[in-house]
């Protein structure tokens, strides 16, 4: 009988390394960038920077905040009958 692996986390990104996907992702980014325009070397710095910075916000906020910021800001726009509109601050009964 194989032993079978059991996550720790269930809700937990996949890790690559040091880093999630989602601190990986600005770091390819810029990569992937950099060789377009031939400044690898600058994008590549450029993104460790901004993850860096998005992980420093991240360990500083509750899980899904990022996501509320944006909803909240207007620029998520869903179809759903249950999220109300985030420009009405104030809604009357």
């Amino acid at each position: 009988m194989k032993p079978v692996k059991i996550p720790r986390r269930v809700d937990e990104p996949p890790h690559l390394l040091l880093w999630s996907a989602d601190e990986l992702a600005p770091m390819l980014l810029g990569l992937v960038v950099g060789m377009f325009i031939n400044k690898a070397l600058i994008c590549f710095l450029i993104g460790l920077l901004v993850t860096k910075l998005y992980s420093r916000f991240r360990d500083n906020h509750p899980d899904g905040f990022l996501l509320h910021l944006i909803y909240w800001s207007g620029f998520l726009h869903t179809k759903a009958r249950s999220m109300k509109n985030p420009y009405v601050r104030r809604y009357l009964p």
